[in-house]
């Protein structure tokens, strides 16, 4: 499809009116190649790898903003999971390989880089334990490292060590990173289904099935969403509210499209996936919360609103699908409470709670993301959460996840502070009624009969 003239005119008025943006272009590079026992000169390699292969990656999105007009938020890099290249190095300690990582982030100028992951959903290797114990202290020394732990699959089932494993994962990450409102858990994600191609962190990483470099852009725009809900009449019909968002949809992946070819011709490497995402904000107007609310509920996180996230979800799919030559990613609708503004706002009146949102993830884009809970919160507790959300994600073959941040020294109520687009996030409470059992009798969940596709 041709993009014409009325449709970049239409896109300049969401931009200037409405906060739309390209939320990320992020290159993937494979880095298989830098494999090596010596951990040091593995890291020179990885650091090599990525400054050579990125030099060039944000003045070309920088480039492509001033032409176009489209503020691109994040230029991000995803890397092949490290666990993977890390097999033959005899370290115990994979940091360094986070720490070259950040280096190289930091000379290219991008915002985040993700990649310092392991998938383990059917069970682990030497080299995923490894990676695993080293989380907490890489995150801890690295500012732009993101890392995320596949434990689930509709194929395999769920890996119930390694839920348990990386339960304590999260508590270790969280102490590493107290000083800092505990920062470290806000770029760390327990996933299932976790997919090869995802721009957005703190989840990405670059599969095993990818190109050796491919560019991957997700779109945005809930502000604009919200905005064209906004001006329909009190009286349209659920129909007719569905069928304005996929107009919408359409008109906003249109302009990551755009963004997507430039880009990928320019840097001279395969042109990847459009992530369909509506990425909220902590800025006023820029929420998925609002969206919900402009349809008709209440407050986001009373009743109706899963059916509106639904409704939401599925027409952003409907709308964005025609829009591009490849949709991938996670594409939906991103519920994280400490990134938008309304769902901050119902958080701290009490409407939006953690079972509530638990329910909104068997019809979202991903999971429970970017929640503060108590930092007393138990082992077993955490364990409960990140299950529960494997099972939705297991049973109904979609990816979910969880990103939690238990507050060190926090109860409910208080909030935790990270600025930029991880906003901040009030703690809430949590169902301390885990009980002492279920997580610690490990092996794996079977898989659900709906695997068995062949």
């Amino acid at each position: 499809m041709q993009i014409t003239p009325v449709e970049i005119q239409e896109t300049r008025a969401m931009i200037n009116k409405q906060n739309l943006d390209i939320r990320t272009i992020t290159l993937g590079l494979n880095l298989k190649g830098c494999t090596h026992v010596e951990i040091d000169t593995m890291a020179t390699r990885v650091y090599d790898r990525m400054t050579s292969a990125a030099e060039n990656l944000v003045p070309v999105a920088e480039q492509l903003e001033r032409e176009y007009g489209i503020p691109i938020v994040n230029k991000r890099i995803s890397v092949t999971p490290i666990a993977e290249i890390c097999a033959a190095t005899t370290a115990q300690d994979l940091t360094p390989i986070a720490e070259a990582m950040d280096k190289a982030g930091k000379e290219v100028g991008v915002d985040f880089i993700g990649g310092f992951s392991a998938l383990v959903h059917k069970g682990a290797s030497v080299a995923d334990e490894k990676l695993i114990a080293s989380i907490p202290h890489a995150l801890a020394t690295t500012e732009r490292v993101c890392s995320s732990v596949n434990v689930a699959s509709t194929r395999a089932g769920i890996n119930m060590d390694a839920v348990l494993k990386m339960s304590q994962t999260v508590i270790d990450t969280a102490q590493a990173t107290a000083e800092r409102d505990c920062i470290g858990c806000a770029k760390l994600v327990v996933f299932a289904n976790a997919v090869e191609d995802n721009p957005f962190m703190a989840g990405a990483f670059h599969g095993s099935g990818e190109a050796d470099a491919v560019v991957n852009v997700g779109v945005s725009g809930p502000g604009v969403v919200r905005a064209v809900l906004a001006d329909m009449p009190k009286d349209a019909d659920i129909t007719t509210i569905a069928e304005a968002i996929k107009a919408t949809a359409f008109k906003i992946t249109r302009a990551g499209e755009l963004m997507a070819r430039e880009a990928s011709k320019r840097l001279g490497v395969t042109q990847g996936i459009l992530d369909l995402s509506l990425a909220p904000t902590p800025a006023d107007g820029d929420s998925v919360a609002e969206i919900l609310e402009a349809i008709g509920i209440g407050t986001c996180g009373g009743p109706g609103t899963t059916a509106a996230l639904a409704l939401l979800n599925d027409a952003v799919k409907k709308g964005g699908v025609m829009a591009s030559s490849c949709v991938g990613g996670l594409s939906g609708a991103f519920i994280p409470v400490s990134e938008d503004a309304g769902m901050i706002r119902a958080a701290e009146k009490g409407a939006l709670t953690l079972e509530k949102l638990e329910a909104m993830t068997c019809v979202c884009s991903v999971g429970l993301d970017m929640i503060a809970i108590p930092g007393d919160s138990s082992l077993e507790t955490i364990f409960g959460i990140i299950a529960d959300e494997c099972a939705i994600g297991v049973i109904n073959t979609k990816t979910t996840a969880v990103r939690i941040i238990p507050a060190i020294g926090r109860v409910a109520g208080d909030v935790l502070n990270f600025g930029g687009l991880l906003g901040s996030a009030p703690v809430m409470p949590v169902n301390q009624y885990a009980g002492t059992v279920f997580a610690h009798r490990g092996g794996r969940f079977p898989a659900p009969l709906n695997s068995l596709k062949n």
